[in-house]
C-alpha cells in the first residue's frame, strides 16, 4: 500500500502531484489534509502551501491477485492470474501449462487455494466478499457432472425404492446436488455427517 505526503499551492494541486507520483487515479486513494493553504497578508507575505497525506485504498481484487500469484510461484507454478469484480463478489481464473496441478484431484487443490484466498481478502473486513477461483472451466464442468450424477442417482433411488448415499462433498458441490433435485416431486435430499465427510442422501418422498 502506497502512502505519500505532498505539498502544493492548493489541496487540488497537491493531490494531482501525489496521483502522478503514485501512478493512481483519484478513485484509488483517500487523503488527509495536514495543512491548509494560506494566501498570506494581501496575498503577498506569509503565504503557505497546502500539505496532504495520500493513502492508496485497499483494493481487494488486487490483494487477491497478488496473493494468488505469490502462492503459485512458491508452488513452482508459473501461471497467469486474472481477477474480475462481479455483482456476486470476485471471480478469479488461473491459466497456463499443466493446470491439472492447480486443480488437483476432484478440484481439491483449487478449493484449497480458493479457501486461503478468501481468508486473506476478508481479514479484518466487516462485509464479507466471496471469491470464486477457477481454472480451465473446471467449475462449469464439475457442476455439469454433479447435476448428471444427481439425476442418475435419483433415478436409481426410484427404481430400487431405497435411499442413495453419495460420496462426501464440500458445501459448494452439495448445493449443486440439492439444487438439481429440488423440483423433483418424487425425491428429496438432505446432508448428513460432519465436514470433510459430509454426504448428500437422496431419498424417496413418502
Amino acid at each position: 500500500m502506497k502512502i505519500v505526503e505532498k505539498s502544493g499551492r492548493t489541496v487540488e494541486e497537491a493531490l494531482e502531484l501525489a496521483l502522478i507520483e503514485m501512478d493512481l487515479s483519484e478513485e484509488d486513494v483517500e487523503y488527509e489534509v495536514l495543512e491548509e493553504d494560506s494566501k498570506g497578508f494581501l496575498g503577498l507575505f506569509g503565504s503557505k502551501e497546502a500539505k496532504i497525506r495520500v493513502t492508496e485504498k485497499e483494493n481487494v481484487h488486487k490483494v487477491a491477485k497478488a496473493f494468488l500469484e505469490e502462492t503459485l510461484e512458491k508452488m513452482n507454478i508459473y501461471a497467469k492470474v486474472d481477477v474480475e469484480l462481479t455483482e456476486d463478489g470476485i471471480f478469479a481464473t488461473v491459466s497456463g501449462d499443466n493446470m491439472s496441478v492447480v486443480i488437483g484431484r476432484r478440484g481439491k487443490t483449487l478449493d484449497a487455494l480458493q479457501y486461503l484466498t478468501n481468508l486473506v481478502i476478508n481479514r479484518d473486513r466487516e462485509n464479507y466478499i466471496h471469491l470464486v477461483l477457477d481454472s480451465e472451466d473446471y467449475r462449469a464442468k464439475r457442476k455439469e457432472s454433479l447435476e448428471e450424477l444427481a439425476y442418475r442417482m435419483a433415478d436409481k433411488a426410484k427404481r430400487q425404492r431405497r435411499d442413495i448415499i453419495l460420496n462426501p462433498m464440500n458445501s459448494y458441490e452439495r448445493r449443486i446436488v440439492h439444487s438439481a433435485l429440488q423440483k423433483d416431486e418424487e425425491v428429496s435430499t438432505r446432508s448428513e455427517g460432519r465436514d470433510p465427510y459430509r454426504k448428500v442422501i437422496i431419498f424417496l418422498n413418502r
